[in-house]
Parts: C-alpha cells; sequence; structure tokens
C-alpha cells in the first residue's frame, strides 16, 4: 500500500517543522522566559514552516498538525541540553 504524495509531502513538513524547532527549542530553553529573545526563539521558525508549507500546496487545514510538529520540537530542543 502506497502513501499518496500528499502524504509524503504532509509527513515531510511535519519532520521539517520538528527538525527546525530543535535549535530554537535549544535557544529558547536557556534564555530568560518571557523575554524578548524567549519570544523571539519562538517566533522565528514560523515564516520558514509557513513558506515550506505554501510551496509544497499543502491546504491551510493541516496547520494543527504543524503547530504540534512546532511544538514537540520547542520541547525537545529545550531539554536537549538538561
Amino acid at each position: 500500500m502506497a502513501l499518496s504524495l500528499d502524504a509524503v509531502l504532509i509527513i515531510g513538513l511535519f519532520i521539517f517543522t520538528c527538525l527546525i524547532n530543535l535549535p530554537f527549542g535549544y535557544l529558547r530553553g536557556r534564555s530568560k522566559k518571557y523575554s524578548f529573545k524567549w519570544f523571539l526563539y519562538i517566533h522565528l521558525p514560523i515564516p520558514f514552516v509557513f513558506l515550506a508549507r505554501v510551496l509544497s500546496h499543502i491546504d491551510f487545514k493541516y496547520i494543527p498538525i504543524f503547530v504540534l510538529a512546532a511544538i514537540i520540537g520547542q520541547i525537545a530542543g529545550s531539554r536537549l541540553g538538561v
């Protein structure tokens, strides 16, 4: 049973979103909570994920999946150095 192209793109973008958020989560975990840097590290990867989603023509109804991937990447990144 082969995966459709849409499924492969969604899985790939999920992994991309997790991976791009890892270093930002690491940096966020080392900055003062609610500081400018903390806020920046959370929001800086968003344009990259948005651009990847738009360029791959993935529908906006999958955004909650990518939000979940971003949260997973941020949390995993913040726990890397612990």
